[in-house]
């Protein structure tokens, strides 16, 4: 279980670093290990996604919740 809790809404997902989400999703797409307390938030977002992404890991209330308000926020692109 991470120390970290998971990010529901796009307010909280503008706090993270983007290079630190970016850079937790590639190593999720290669690695299962759960990063440590070494890691950011961000980086354990990312990660997170990359192993929702690759069926490694089941969406749950909160990624499903930050999923809704995206595509509801009109956001295109990045």
């Amino acid at each position: 279980m991470s120390e970290f809790l998971p990010v529901a809404t796009l307010a909280d997902l503008k706090n993270l670093d983007e290079d630190e989400i970016l850079d937790g999703y590639r190593e999720g797409l290669t690695c299962d290990a759960e990063p440590g307390s070494d890691k950011s938030r961000g980086y354990w977002h990312g990660w997170r996604n990359a192993q929702m992404d690759r069926g490694r890991m089941q969406h749950d209330a909160s990624s499903s919740r930050l999923v809704r308000e995206y595509l509801g926020s009109g956001v295109s692109g990045h």
